[in-house]
């Protein structure tokens, strides 16, 4: 079977373009540039390699960045209040604060925090809540990346059969929703939500057109578990030992790639997939958040 890489690269590049089309249209009709804010607590490195991801995207699309750098150490308060004084500015658009957080700091009350109309990374219980009710909010990035990767693609869903394996806020629920939803661009598909402990697994994802899968388990989604044509899309980023590379380890998805690509017909690469998609998710985000403001 001929299989089509899901290039991340070449469809986030094209959705960028046109959101530096508009945003500099802003600036000739006098106005200011959208403005996103991240808030990183202590070294994490890939949420290091994040944020330094979208700061190059914001620079990239014409957008204004501010990047809030914190010790592990900050107390939980004290991001509270730094917080605070951001949704108090009315010169910024979109604050995330990237997870994870350190252990002593609770991320449900500090994504809470964040006013739902600056949370572009669609994490507010506010947020959450009307995304179930098919109204419009901020879709978390990663699965509004997803649904942008399969339009790019002209990768229909209307009718398909879709499992969903990894049941988080953050990718899985979501991406449930909106692909079930009545949205004439990614939804009307019978979708079935699983998870790692999913009897009979198997059973589910052959008889699946598309396969998302987001456990942040390396290799989980083997050959024999897709059917022939199945379109896979692999959320998973994770480091493994690899004594080859000059760094000790390279990055590996969920999915077991180089078999599972037999048999898909479309196929997203790990890097290079939906991680870049993620970061326009958030990108369109805060233009939202922008336009809603400003009209």
């Amino acid at each position: 079977m001929t299989t089509t890489l899901l290039d991340g690269k070449i469809a986030s590049e094209a959705f960028k373009n046109e959101i530096a089309a508009k945003v500099t249209k802003l600036k000739e009709q006098g106005k200011r540039a959208p403005h996103l804010a991240a808030i990183l607590v202590g070294t994490d490195g890939a949420s290091e390699t994040y944020v330094a991801s979208k700061e190059r995207s914001c620079v990239q699309v014409g957008f204004n960045s501010t990047l809030l750098r914190f010790p592990e150490t900050l107390t939980e308060n004290e991001l509270l209040l730094e917080i605070e004084k951001i949704n108090n500015n009315n010169e910024i658009d979109g604050l995330i604060v990237q997870l994870p957080l350190p252990k002593h700091i609770d991320e449900e009350k500090i994504t809470d925090a964040i006013l739902p109309s600056k949370d572009v990374d669609g994490f507010h219980t506010y947020n959450a809540g009307q995304l179930s009710k098919g109204m419009d909010t901020f879709i978390p990035a990663t699965p509004f990346g997803i649904v942008k990767l399969l339009k790019y693609y002209n990768i229909e869903t209307k009718g398909k059969n879709v499992v969903v394996i990894g049941r988080s806020m953050i990718v899985g629920r979501p991406m449930s929703i909106l692909l079930s939803s009545s949205n004439s661009d990614y939804g009307n598909a019978t979708v079935t939500l699983a998870h790692r402990y999913t009897k009979n697994l198997e059973g589910f994802t052959k008889n699946a057109d598309i396969v998302v899968v987001a456990v942040g388990i390396p290799f989980f989604l083997k050959k024999e578990m897709v059917k022939e044509g199945a379109v896979v899309i692999d959320v998973g980023i994770t480091r493994v030992e690899d004594k080859t590379k000059k760094r000790g380890f390279r990055l590996a998805g969920d999915v077991d790639f180089e078999n599972v690509k037999e048999v898909a017909s479309y196929i997203t690469p790990v890097p290079g997939g939906v991680g870049l998609m993620t970061i326009l998710g958030l990108l369109e985000n805060t233009l939202q958040a922008y336009q809603t403001k400003h009209g």
